[in-house]
Formats: structure tokens, sequence, C-alpha cells
């Protein structure tokens, strides 16, 4: 058994099986894992699949369903301007320390080590009015794509964290429930 495997290198790992075979469950896909020597939770290896943009697309006629994968780093989905995905505002509700706006600029402070990885999530879910994000350590600068945009990208993203800190409670609630 591999252990120890990092969610990125099980995540390659699960993009490597999807892209080299139809995988047409969960199930399926937790048996080729473990043939490989990797042990994952259901619960993981749905999250697994969410943060890496899996769809199951109907096989020709008689064929049963199989994930497919989006091209790596294309937006997972555009994001509706009114909205952000869940997790995104989790995500924001939980690492967002202070958001600050200049310019076209807004200047996200996580803690340290979590800039990447939220950069990350937001590249993913294309909010419209995002143009790119670059991070280092525990700062993250995101650029808006209005000139005059960066004070209304940081206001968004403040409430978005703000929403993302009441729901979590409820998420975790719904989630144990289950």
């Amino acid at each position: 058994m591999t252990a120890g495997l990092s969610r990125s290198a099980r995540q390659a790992r699960i993009r490597e099986l999807i892209d080299a075979r139809e995988v047409t469950s969960q199930t399926h896909l937790a048996a080729l894992l473990a043939e490989g020597g990797v042990e994952v939770t259901q619960a993981t290896l749905s999250r697994d699949l969410e943060e890496l943009g899996a769809v199951k697309l109907r096989g020709a006629v008689g064929a049963p369903a199989s994930y497919v994968l989006p091209p790596e780093n294309a937006p997972l989905r555009p994001a509706q301007a009114t909205s952000a995905p869940a997790r995104l505002t989790r995500m924001l509700g939980d690492l967002l320390v202070n958001a600050e706006g200049s310019a076209n600029l807004a200047v996200l402070r996580t803690p340290p080590g979590a800039a990447q990885f939220l950069a990350s999530a937001m590249d993913k879910v294309a909010l419209p009015d995002v143009l790119g994000t670059i991070a280092g350590d525990d700062t993250l600068l995101v650029v808006s794509r209005e000139p005059d945009g960066g004070p209304a990208v940081a206001a968004r993203l403040r409430a978005l964290a703000a929403r993302g800190t009441d729901g979590a409670t409820e998420t975790q609630h719904v989630e144990t429930d289950e």
C-alpha cells in the first residue's frame, strides 16, 4: 500500500487512470487505485473528482457512462457573475484573512502556505471579473479585468468569505448526517 500519497499526487494518478481508460464509477476508480497501492475513502475520492472537474458522460449506445476530465489548467466551469461555487466560498471563509484593493489589483492575505491553494481554486472557477492571480506563501494578488476593479473584487471576496464562514457549520452538519 502506498502510504502518505499527497493530494496532488493522488489526483494526478486519478487523472492518469481516467485519461487511460473508461472509468465508470467511483467504486471502479477506487479499485483501480487500490491495484496501484493507493487506498482512498469514498468521501476523499468524491472530493478529488469534484476538484478535478470530472463529469460523467454517456457512452455509445449500450455502453455505460464514464468519467471525463477537462484539459489541465482549464477553468472547470465559468462562474456566474453574481455567485461563486460553494467550494470557493468555503475556502475563502477558511483561508481569507484580509483583502484590500487598489486600481485593478486586490491583495489577499492568507495563513502561511495557503495563498497558492486559494489562487489555484480561484483560477479554476474563472470568476468573470478576475483576469488572473499570482500567489506567494501567504499573499495573493488578484488582477481585475476592470482598470479600477480592484476594490470591488476585494469587497466581493471578503463578502464571499463571510458567507463561507457562516455556511461552514451548516455544510459540516449536512455532511455528517449523510
